[in-house]
Formats: structure tokens, sequence, C-alpha cells
């Protein structure tokens, strides 16, 4: 039985109040934070990134020399323009792993993209070119200790890939800005 003067379908309150005289609280939470959230999702360090850049069908990045000046050209750049910050990376012949850390408008895509076009236009005109595979691996570094085991990790892939006897003989690594992590 349905009260006097109320449609079924509708409450008491109208049909947009929950009864309490407040809105439905989905529509606040859709548009926006709650302001609890606030609380527990405090404002921490920007993330810091493992990226990992692959040729395409893992060819050879012919002078790797040439990679390195470009990526490093390309950190110094981005630190001063964008306060965009590549800390330690590895150039292997196939591949690079490098570390990065942006501030809060950083897109990580957009910034890889761009650091393959200055690899590339760098190595096209010595008269090489470079075709990259489609996106690339990232992971959030979530500690100090995965930042310091991933590095001497990367650090070690020309020794266990045979180009070097040690890790400390590879001339394509190296630091562009110190980030405290490790």
């Amino acid at each position: 039985m349905i009260a006097a003067g109320v449609e079924a379908g509708v409450s008491p309150a109208g049909p947009y109040n929950c009864g309490w005289g407040q809105p439905p609280l989905h529509s606040e939470m859709i548009k926006g934070r709650p302001p609890r959230l606030d609380q527990i999702f405090q404002s921490y360090d920007p993330p810091l990134y493992f990226v990992t850049v692959c040729t395409l069908h893992r060819r050879r990045i012919e002078n790797l020399k040439i990679a390195q000046h470009a990526l490093e050209q390309y950190g110094a750049a981005a630190l001063e323009k964008f306060n965009v910050a590549i800390g330690r990376y590895v150039l292997m012949p196939d591949h690079i792993h490098l570390f990065v850390r942006g501030g809060p408008d950083f897109v990580l895509s957009e910034w890889v993209k761009g650091l393959k076009r200055a690899i590339s236009t760098a190595l096209k005109t010595d008269g090489h070119k470079i075709i990259w595979q489609p996106g690339f691996f990232d992971h959030i570094l979530r500690n100090d200790e995965s930042y310091s085991e991933k590095w001497e990790y990367v650090r070690q892939n020309p020794a266990r890939a045979g180009f070097v006897q040690s890790a400390d003989e590879w001339p394509y690594q190296g630091e562009i800005v110190l980030i405290d992590r490790a």
C-alpha cells in the first residue's frame, strides 16, 4: 500500500533526494574526490620510473656513442626546461634502461616518444636508421631498495651479455642527475 500523496517510485523527500535532505552521495563523488581522501592521499615525491625501450625486432643500434650523447642531451634539456630528471641509465645494443622522475604534470608516454625521436634523429644524421618498438616498459619504484637493486641488475647487463668482463668497463652507462633514492 502506498502512503497518501506519495507516487510509486518517488520518495517523500523528492525524486533526487535520499530522504535526509541531501542529494545522493554519488553525484558529489563522481565530480570530485571526497574530502576525507585528501587526508589519506597525501602528497608525496613524484614517482620514480624504471623504463625500458627496445628497438623493433631487437635490431642493433649502430652507434651507441651517438645514441648516448643524444640521451644525455635530451636529459639535460628535460631537466632545464621541464624539471624532468634522468637518473642512471644503460644503453645496450638493442634497448635502453633508465630511471626517470618528473614533476606533477609529467606524462611519461610523451616524454619517451620525445626521447626516441631525439635518439633517432641523432642517429639519422650519422647515416643510421633506427626504428623503435611501439610503446615501452615502465615500472614505478616503490622504495629505496628497489632503485639500488634494479640499478645493480641493469648495470650488470653488459657483463651478463658478454660485452665486457665487468660492468664498470661498459662505456654506455651513466647518471645524468643524482636521484636521491640510492
